[in-house]
């Protein structure tokens, strides 16, 4: 397994599919500072959450030259419909489209070599799932900042 990102690591220069379309990550974060966040799963509560509060808070991250960039392991289409969740959420018309693209990763093609997994948290194949990330990178690249929250006690489903 990867060891993943450590502090001032160079982001990988990913290719992803997205619910925007495909991203090349670096050309996606440019000269800007980018957070990346991830999410182990579509439609929990926690996790609709927080994507709800960002969306909210994306024009002040944009005041300040920050891009943000979501993870779930899911495919693109339910991200679409987990979309108009947050965006229900937070009160507005429930639409398939965040300020933000969120990332599909179902086989961990990123999870793994981004360090992403929660090594405690096992899926029905005995395989290590996504845990709760939050990366930070600054203009240059270099991670400036990472978190990671286990899954215990946070995969309360909302729906779908």
């Amino acid at each position: 397994m990867s060891r993943g990102l450590l502090l001032r690591d160079v982001a990988p220069n990913f290719e992803a599919n997205t619910t925007v379309s495909c991203l090349h990550f670096h050309s996606f974060l440019g000269d800007s500072w980018g957070i990346l966040f991830s999410h182990p799963q579509d439609f929990t509560s926690v996790c609709t959450t927080e994507l709800g509060r960002a969306a909210k808070l994306v024009p002040e991250f944009a005041k300040r030259s920050v891009k943000l960039l979501a993870f779930s392991v899911d495919r693109v289409e339910d991200h679409l419909a987990w979309s108009k969740d947050i965006n229900a959420y937070n009160g507005e018309q429930p639409t398939e489209k965040l300020p933000f693209p969120i990332i599909t990763d179902k086989n961990q093609d990123f999870a793994i070599p981004l360090g992403m997994l929660d090594p405690a948290e096992k899926d029905e194949k005995r395989m290590p799932v996504t845990a709760h990330v939050v990366f930070v990178f600054g203009p240059g690249k270099k991670l400036k900042l990472s978190t990671q929250l286990p899954l215990a006690g946070t995969l309360m489903r909302l729906s779908g």
